[in-house]
């Protein structure tokens, strides 16, 4: 039987590299039975080869344990920001995030990220400031850098007992009694009881936050009960009104129990949770039997026809390809048939899973809100929506973000190269955030990742797992060209041989149009001088001289071009003579309307620690960029730049080198804008030594 929706917990364990999530998510699978004992050797979590030996969590790790009577679901994301869109697909399983702060570190730069990212969705969350056995360990100051960084309650559920070597354990503030890393159940110590009674009345003022009958009680002031407390804060947390703060040491098993208790007890049920529905989704949702109509959003109901989101995609080296699907609305079976709804094809399942770690656990059904694995679906993706026959919808993907750092790959052989390009496209197919392209322009196969380390981890597993060896170099920018000025010329072709020759006389006029409306084409012929039939010739050969600029051949944009006059033979005109035509009167139109260099560039968004703000500032300035403002984010700043894309190649490992490796940046295409001079001469020398070999 599945667990019913409302007993099923999910949680992603979130926060910044070192934090000592991994040793936490098996502390918790250790209580729940799932494995015997902390074995601080290897863990059930990071299980490949890459994380093992690296030592850092890659891939987002799926588990689950018993609790209480409830099925938790615990996912356990990257700390580190080049593995982004593993964090991505652990929080679209999770209506809560447990969000683990180091005692000795405070607030750091991606949990600052990802807490903004939980904010903009209304995410709830419980931080569990984890590692007080640390040197330099300080939980007031933690609590202090959460408040100032984030705003909002952050209300202590318990309270460390000493802090770095002095440790001793953890008062539960609600309960009034302590849990000794020695002893196990005690009274709270002496000396901490006022501390703990203001605390305690911090926690009914929270929970009166979340509860009109206790809020009226509080304000006559009458103390709440245990269980009054637990519920108030339970709907605040809800409603993101407060977050529980709870200490420990993961490594010491010190502070674990009491958070499954408040997982178990206030992270939310998936039921009712809302899921956004993709406008193709709404529109196909309209008038269905299952009640969807038009809404944006739908909620996690087990009644109902089957649907589900795929969250991730992934190749086993024992199972093949898997995906890890999010159950929305009735139930799944390990029998289903289905249809996805990106392709209309049919799927028949075979098998059911559950992840826990590295190992698949085959189950016959799940409930909604569940989390569940299918195997060997070749022509499912990352963000496919799976849905019954005859009741059609699609989910909204998740929102992966932008590959920033690429680099131009290439082989020592062809038959490597052939190799090369299937794996790398497997590896796109299951990694959103890893994208590959080839470059007509460039003539290379770029590959790009959110990161440098993120890019080195598909390098290397392509180069020991396929015996490839794989040369990277920088790639080559797409620049782009374009006319400042209107210009006009006119080309007669002329060829005469054997038979029929080739005859087209064309005048073009063309002029610069505003920037993104790429190519305009107008036909201003009259009285009959090219017939109409020809007319898309002229076009081709117009779009055919643009696809090569002048100055350095590079695509030419936002140009308007008109078809003013021209001249055809009854017997020599042809299509593709008034094609050949053109495309020499557009080259020579193009000479003279003053030509220009196009270079992209980027929006760029910069975290970065108060004492780097200067050195960034500086480096953004002499990479030509312009900055557009910055932000204060408690000890953080963000800094908002627009920087050309060429500026930007090495930006990666730049930033990690001037702060030290604890900034992070994300960037975006923004626009194309001329440049001139010693800029544009480089590029224009580069391009032609380029061409020449």
């Amino acid at each position: 039987m599945s667990v019913p929706t409302d007993r099923i917990r999910n949680v992603a364990l979130i926060g910044h590299s070192g934090t000592g999530k991994t040793v936490l998510m098996e502390q918790l699978l250790v209580h729940g039975g799932v494995v015997p004992k902390f074995d601080p050797g290897k863990s059930v979590s990071d299980d490949t080869e890459e994380e093992i030996a690296r030592k850092i969590s890659i891939y987002s790790a799926f588990a689950h344990l018993d609790w209480n009577g409830c099925k938790v679901n615990v996912i356990d994301a990257p700390g580190s920001g080049d593995f982004i869109g593993e964090v991505v697909t652990a929080l679209g399983a999770a209506e809560c995030a447990i969000v683990v702060v180091g005692a000795d570190t405070g607030v750091q730069i991606e949990t600052a990220k990802r807490w903004r990212q939980l904010e903009r969705d209304g995410t709830p969350r419980i931080v569990f400031v984890n590692g007080m056995d640390k040197e330099h360990a300080d939980f007031d100051s933690v609590l202090e850098d959460l408040g100032r960084t984030f705003g909002g309650t952050f209300a202590p559920l318990t309270v460390p007992i000493g802090a770095g070597n002095s440790f001793e354990g953890i008062v539960d503030v609600v309960g009034r009694s302590a849990v000794l890393r020695s002893r196990g159940d005690a009274p709270v110590p002496d000396g901490m009881a006022d501390d703990v009674e203001e605390r305690r009345q911090a926690l009914m003022e929270g929970a009166a936050e979340g509860d009109d009958a206790l809020m009226e009680k509080y304000l006559e002031d009458e103390a709440l009960s245990d269980e009054e407390i637990l519920r108030g804060l339970t709907a605040a947390v809800a409603a993101g009104q407060v977050f529980p703060v709870l200490a420990g040491s993961a490594l010491h098993d010190a502070g674990v129990r009491p958070l499954l208790d408040a997982i178990v007890r206030m992270a939310p049920s998936p039921a009712g949770a809302a899921v956004r529905v993709s406008a193709a989704g709404q529109d196909e949702g309209t008038g269905q039997d299952d009640g969807a109509g038009p809404a944006a959003e739908r909620g996690i109901d087990p009644s109902g026809p089957t649907s589900a989101l795929v969250l991730k995609t992934s190749v086993d080296q024992y199972a093949g390809r898997l995906s890890f699907v999010k159950i929305i609305t009735g139930g799944l079976r390990s029998d289903a048939d289905l249809i996805c709804a990106r392709t209309g094809s049919k799927i028949r399942l075979t098998k059911l899973s559950t992840r826990q770690g590295g190992k698949l656990e085959d189950v016959q059904e799940l409930a909604a809100g569940d989390i569940g694995v299918l195997n060997k679906l070749a022509d499912v993706e990352t963000c496919d929506t799976l849905h019954e026959p005859h009741q059609a919808v699609a989910y909204a993907p998740l929102d992966f973000p932008q590959p920033a750092y690429a680099l131009a790959l290439r082989t020592a052989s062809k038959q490597d190269e052939d190799k090369l390009s299937e794996i790398i496209g497997r590896t796109a197919d299951a990694d959103p955030t890893f994208r590959v392209r080839y470059d007509g322009e460039t003539r290379e196969t770029v590959v790009a990742a959110v990161g440098e380390l993120h890019l080195a981890v598909v390098l290397d597993r392509i180069r020991d797992s396929h015996n490839i060896e794989v040369e990277t170099e920088l790639p080559r920018v797409a620049y782009r060209e374009t006319i400042n000025k209107p210009a006009a010329a006119e080309y007669q072709h002329k060829k005469q041989t054997g038979g029929h020759g080739q005859y087209a006389k064309v005048s073009l006029e063309i002029k610069p149009l505003p920037r993104g409306e790429k190519f305009r084409f107008e036909n201003g012929v009259v009285g009959g001088a090219i017939s109409r039939g020809y007319i898309p010739g002229v076009e081709k050969g117009v779009l055919e001289a643009l696809t090569s600029g002048v100055l350095a051949g590079y695509p030419v944009v936002d140009v308007e071009a008109r078809v003013v006059d021209g001249r055809e033979h009854s017997v020599d005109s042809s299509e593709l003579a008034f094609k050949l035509a053109s495309r020499e009167a557009a080259k020579a139109a193009l000479a003279q309307a003053r030509p220009t260099l196009l270079e992209p560039v980027v929006d760029l968004v910069v975290l970065s620690e108060d004492r780097y703000l200067g050195d960034i500032l500086s480096d953004l300035s002499s990479r030509r960029g312009r900055v557009l403002g910055q932000e204060p984010i408690g000890t953080l700043q963000e800094i908002r730049a627009q920087v050309p894309q060429a500026e930007m190649l090495r930006y990666s490992i730049d930033l990690k080198s001037m702060t030290s490796g604890t900034a992070s940046f994300e960037m975006t295409l923004s626009h194309y804008a001329p440049i001139s001079g010693k800029v544009a001469a480089d590029v224009i020398a580069r391009a032609k030594q380029s061409a020449e070999g």
